[in-house]
């Protein structure tokens, strides 16, 4: 006799598959010796999108093709990479360089490199400027364990300003990510602390590390090592305080990056570990 599920059993096993089931497509494998990416950012007049990798690596950023073809290697000269952790652009398509990793909480040389459109197609760039800030809630280097609030490996350009999302690595990790705010500037400043949000999810799940916000500026993505989080309908730009959507992607890997390729699509990319990651992935909005 053929057994047939209860209704409860079933709905259970549907939603089981649903939330397993991924959401984001595969496009590309990574260049070989792009292992620790930190950073992506398509650049729409180069057809091309933009990576850099963190501390330990070279001062160089790399051009990808659709493909994962590296096309470009752009030496940044006189800026060190002591731990770039994110890149994006500006309405021309200038690029920016956020140097603020800070694992530690330690730093007291947190920096965003300014890098040209129109260096782009050399071989070597010396930034157009730097601009450098602290956080006037940090008063001590590093703070207890319980307040690690100060690392950033998030941000993006809008409208002059940059805007940087902490990682949280605090001792009883409860998912807080703080917004701050710094002038698109050469020079010192210190950040304006615009809100915070309480991702939900353990360390592995809910710490943010990249961000990116719409061409048309009306989306804002956080992303996690399985996850996102969407803002809309913000009056402000603090974004917290609009509408927010997460949507598990159903793929757990070391996930770095992202960045709007446009409107209604995501790129994603991963760090290599062991055999899993170096790709750069696809999210496309309904």
């Amino acid at each position: 006799m053929k057994k047939i599920l209860p209704l409860v059993l079933l709905s259970s096993l549907v939603a089981f598959c649903q939330r397993d089931s991924s959401v984001i497509e595969e496009l590309y494998v990574l260049p070989k010796q792009l292992k620790e990416i930190s950073g992506i950012v398509y650049t729409n007049s180069f057809q091309l999108s933009w990576v850099l990798e963190d501390s330990g690596n070279a001062n160089e950023i790399y051009a990808v093709d659709h493909k994962g073809k590296l096309q470009r290697k752009l030496t940044i000269t006189d800026a060190q990479n002591i731990d770039w952790e994110d890149i994006t652009k500006d309405q021309e398509e200038n690029l920016y360089i956020g140097d603020f990793g800070n694992n530690a909480n330690d730093r007291k040389d947190l920096g965003i490199y300014k890098i040209a459109k129109d260096s782009l197609n050399n071989s070597a760039a010396l930034p157009s400027y730097k601009t450098t800030f602290a956080y006037p809630e940090q008063t001590k280097f590093p703070p207890k364990k319980t307040a690690l609030f100060y690392d950033v490996e998030s941000f993006f350009e809008y409208k002059n300003n940059f805007y940087l999302f902490t990682k949280n690595r605090s001792k009883d990790f409860d998912g807080t990510t703080l917004l701050y705010k710094v002038p698109n500037k050469a020079g010192f400043y210190h950040a304006q602390l615009l809100g915070k949000f309480k991702a939900d999810g353990d360390y592995q799940n809910a710490a943010i590390t990249s961000a990116a916000i719409s061409p048309d500026g009306t989306k804002v993505v956080l992303l996690s090592h399985s996850q996102i989080w969407i803002f809309e309908n913000f009056q402000s730009d603090n974004f917290f305080e609009g509408n927010v959507k997460a949507i598990p992607l159903g793929h757990f890997s070391q996930k770095e990056a992202i960045c709007f390729k446009d409107s209604k699509t995501l790129l994603i990319a991963d760090e290599k570990t062991k055999k899993i990651g170096g790709k750069v992935y696809e999210f496309r909005f309904n």
